[in-house]
C-alpha cells in the first residue's frame, strides 16, 4: 500500500482540528451523550453544526497555505458506545460511513476555494475511557473489536484512520492491526499524563517500539495528544531514532491533569497565543512533526495561533 500522499517530513505542514467535543458542548451548547459527536449525524441541524466546525478549521489552513487533515466525529462510534446510545451494528456502520461522506463534502468545498492538500481521516477512539488505561484488552481482542469501524472507513473511501487517545499498548496495537486487515493507513495517537507517560505507565518510546514490532511498522506515524506541551516536551529526545516516528501532536490548552479536567465544571481553554509559541518551539526542536492540532479545551482560536506561529517552519502546500 502506498502512503506517499500522507503527511511526511519535507512536505507541507498539516493543520488538523481541535477539541471537537469540548467545542460543541461548551461553545455551542450541544448535548453529546457519552461525548458522542457522531450522534449529531442523525439530524440536519447536527450535520450542519459538524460541517461548520470543520469549515472553520479548514479556512485557517486555506488562509495560511497549509494542508488540512480532518479527523472525523466518530471517536465514540464503536460497538460498546453505540450500544449505550441505542445503535444497532448496521446503524453504527452507516454512521461511520456517513461521517466520511460529510467530511468529503467539506473537502470539496475547501478544494473549490484553494489548492491545498486535504485529507479525510476516520477517527477511532478507545473502547473505554480516553484518560484511563483501565483493564486493557489483548491486542487480539482489540483487533477484533475495532475491525468493524476500520472496514466502514475503508468502504467509505477515507484516506486514513486516526486512532485518538490510545491509553495502552495492546489496544493501540489492535487498532493498527484492524487498519492493516482493512487495508487503510493509520496514525496512532497516544494520550500521555503529566509525566509524559501513557496512562498505562508505559513510556512513549516503548509504546512506539512495541506497536511497530507487533505490526511490522504499519502505522504511518504516531502522535501525542490530550496533554499540555509542558507535560511531554521533556520525554522527546532530539536525534533519537524512535523520534522519527512521532509525526504529530494534538495538545491540550490546559496544564491541568486528566483527573483535574474530569472534575472541572468550567472549560480551561488556556492561552491560545502561548500554545502557538510552544508548538513553534517543539517544531524547531523536532522538525519531523508535521501534523498540528488540538485536543481537550482547544478550538479554532488555538489552531489559528498554532498556524500563525508555525507556518514559516513548513514547506508550502
Amino acid at each position: 500500500m502506498t502512503t506517499t500522499f500522507l503527511p511526511k517530513v519535507g512536505g507541507p505542514l498539516y493543520l488538523t482540528d481541535s477539541g471537537l467535543e469540548t467545542t460543541l458542548i461548551f461553545h455551542e451548547g450541544q448535548e453529546l451523550p457519552y461525548f458522542a459527536a457522531f450522534d449529531l449525524l442523525k439530524t440536519e441541524d447536527g450535520r450542519a453544526s459538524l460541517k461548520a466546525y470543520y469549515m472553520r478549521h479548514g479556512e485557517i489552513a486555506l488562509a495560511q497555505g497549509m494542508g488540512f487533515l480532518m479527523e472525523g466525529p466518530t471517536w465514540r462510534a464503536s460497538a460498546d458506545w453505540g450500544d449505550k446510545l441505542g445503535y444497532a451494528p448496521d446503524e453504527l456502520a452507516a454512521a461511520n460511513r456517513a461521517s466520511i461522506e460529510l467530511m468529503q463534502s467539506v473537502r470539496d468545498s475547501l478544494k473549490a476555494r484553494g489548492d491545498i492538500p486535504v485529507l479525510v481521516s476516520g477517527c477511532i477512539g478507545p473502547r473505554g475511557d480516553g484518560y484511563v488505561a483501565g483493564d486493557a484488552m489483548t491486542a487480539e481482542a482489540a483487533h477484533a473489536y475495532h475491525q468493524a469501524q476500520a472496514i466502514a472507513f475503508k468502504e467509505a473511501r477515507a484516506d486514513m484512520i486516526g486512532a485518538i487517545t490510545m491509553t495502552n499498548i495492546p489496544e493501540a496495537t489492535g487498532v493498527a492491526l484492524a487498519a492493516k486487515t482493512a487495508g487503510i493507513p493509520v496514525a496512532i495517537s497516544f494520550t500521555v499524563e503529566t509525566d509524559g507517560r501513557l496512562p498505562s505507565g508505559d513510556s512513549l518510546k516503548s509504546a512506539v517500539a512495541v506497536v511497530d514490532a507487533a505490526t511490522g511498522g504499519y502505522p504511518a506515524y504516531y502522535m501525542i495528544n490530550c496533554a499540555h506541551p509542558e507535560h511531554f516536551d521533556h520525554v522527546l529526545e532530539s536525534g533519537a531514532a524512535w523520534m522519527d516516528r512521532i509525526g504529530g501532536m494534538r495538545a491540550n490548552a490546559s496544564r491541568c491533569s486528566h483527573a483535574e479536567l474530569d472534575e472541572a465544571e468550567d472549560l480551561d481553554d488556556g492561552n491560545p497565543e502561548e500554545l502557538g509559541q510552544q508548538y513553534r518551539a517543539l517544531l524547531q526542536a523536532h522538525p519531523q512533526i508535521v501534523v498540528l492540532g488540538g485536543c481537550c479545551g482547544t478550538d479554532h482560536r488555538h489552531i489559528h495561533s498554532i498556524a500563525k506561529a508555525c507556518v514559516s517552519l513548513g514547506q508550502a502546500a
